[in-house]
């Protein structure tokens, strides 16, 4: 059976290829997004509040699963392009089979210590409550929430993105239906929200797990298998960047929440929170591109494809660029109207938001390069680089200017950090696009052009 990754890629043929996972990560986005929304609107800022609350152990659960989503789709990939069809279906079970276990011990251990997690994470005696109602909710629907991350990746590599992002559409949907029907017509509190949420993710991986175990007329099924524990080893070690990107999600949300109640107090915390969750719209684009076209990438790779290497490296950093130019711009246009949403008609929260925004949104041209490259090496196999770049600009770099800027330049300091700690990781991103062009067949005398172009 051909596979639609063999063709030689144009321009045209990058973006329509990766525009279903885009599509995917921004409707993705969306549920974290509108669940604050209606969370501010009809419970309260304290309701809001413990969302932000349990925000870190979410991270560390979307982590994992996409870990094993992303290292594993690049094994699968990488073995669909040495034409090795019957050991990719093997490996692409296994690590479904891999996220149903790692989300079940997720489930058992969240519910045998709730008290402390939710404790450590920091609720106050007045989030507690609704702390404590979505976590519940939330965890006890974790195996679906990871296998919804899982096929989100998978249904890409096997070839299939269109289903992937009609399913994360309907979920989408699903999710603001939902959301609206439990706390506006049914007047609940939090826990509406968090059956909104959870219940929306039944309808992707309900049907990928159906999808994957009846139809055999594609590339990926599910087979029988045995477990390979070098590949999930090499899997968790590949896929260890985006473990690491969900984990300073966590410590910079904390180290945030901790400078803007410190300078701000809690109106300051709101409004860290409504522009992460514009932050967090704008990069789901540059993820979704860079987790879209990563299969290609591992598929050219196992080809040893090197002419199409170049030309698809050299057009998507083109394309990157693109798009973080025009996200910086469309940024100044659109937070007005995102602060008013988010606020809950409180002005002291509008004004901060919106007076410091223009510290911070220079690091929407940065995001860009950092985010490709760091998925860029996991398509390739190499989980270390990877995890090196992703490291270093979100939690090393970011961690220390979240810790030095506000000693230095007051509340100015915690708007710049992430400008700051961007930049930095730049430098290192094409640091490593350029040492690792030979090994990984993108070199060519005109290093400039392929490489950076």
């Amino acid at each position: 059976m051909k596979n639609n990754m063999d063709k030689c890629f144009t321009f045209k043929q990058i973006l329509k290829f990766a525009l279903p996972s885009i599509i995917m990560m921004m409707f993705f986005s969306l549920y974290t997004i509108v669940d604050g929304i209606f969370i501010s609107n009809y419970v309260g800022t304290t309701a809001l509040g413990a969302l932000n609350i349990i925000y870190p152990y979410q991270c560390l659960a979307i982590g994992t699963s996409v870990m094993i989503a992303s290292g594993g789709s690049a094994i699968v990939g990488r073995t669909l392009g040495e034409q090795k069809q019957e050991d990719a279906r093997k490996f692409f079970t296994m690590f479904v089979m891999v996220e149903i276990i790692c989300a079940i011990t997720f489930l058992i251990l969240g519910l045998s210590f709730q008290g402390p997690i939710l404790k450590l994470l920091g609720a106050s005696d007045e989030q507690m409550p609704y702390a404590i109602k979505y976590y519940l909710i939330y965890t006890c629907f974790l195996p679906f929430s990871f296998l919804q991350n899982a096929f989100q990746t998978l249904f890409v590599t096997a070839d299939k993105p269109h289903l992937g992002l009609g399913l994360v559409i309907c979920a989408g949907i699903m999710n603001v239906f939902l959301d609206y029907f439990f706390l506006d017509i049914c007047s609940m509190s939090i826990e509406g929200a968090a059956l909104g949420t959870v219940l929306a993710c039944l309808i992707p991986s309900v049907t990928g797990l159906l999808y994957f175990s009846f139809n055999r007329k594609e590339t990926l099924y599910f087979v029988r298998f045995k477990f390979d524990f070098m590949k999930i080893k090499e899997a968790f070690t590949n896929g260890s960047s985006e473990m690491v990107t969900n984990l300073a999600n966590a410590i910079s949300t904390f180290l945030f929440n901790y400078q803007c109640q410190k300078f701000y107090g809690d109106d300051g915390v709101a409004s860290i929170t409504i522009i992460l969750y514009f932050q967090f719209l704008f990069t789901a684009i540059l993820f979704g591109y860079s987790m879209g076209i990563a299969p290609v990438f591992s598929y050219k790779y196992g080809k040893n494809d090197k002419k199409e290497l170049k030309s698809i490296l050299r057009r998507s950093l083109a394309i990157i660029g693109t798009i973080s130019v025009l996200a910086y711009g469309l940024s100044f246009v659109l937070i007005n109207p995102v602060a008013h949403l988010f606020s809950g008609g409180s002005k002291n929260v509008f004004d901060i938001t919106v007076n410091n925004f223009a510290l911070y949104n220079s690091a929407f041209i940065l995001f860009g390069i950092s985010i490709f490259a760091s998925s860029y090496f996991t398509a390739l196999g190499n989980g270390l680089v990877s995890a090196v770049i992703s490291f270093s600009r979100t939690i090393l770099f970011l961690t220390i200017a979240l810790i030095v800027l506000p000693i230095i330049f007051k509340e100015n300091g915690i708007w710049i950090s992430v400008p700051v700690a961007e930049a930095i990781g730049v430098f290192v991103s094409i640091f490593c696009l350029i040492k690792y062009r030979k090994k990984y067949l993108y070199d060519s005398c005109n290093q400039k052009e392929d490489v950076l172009g």
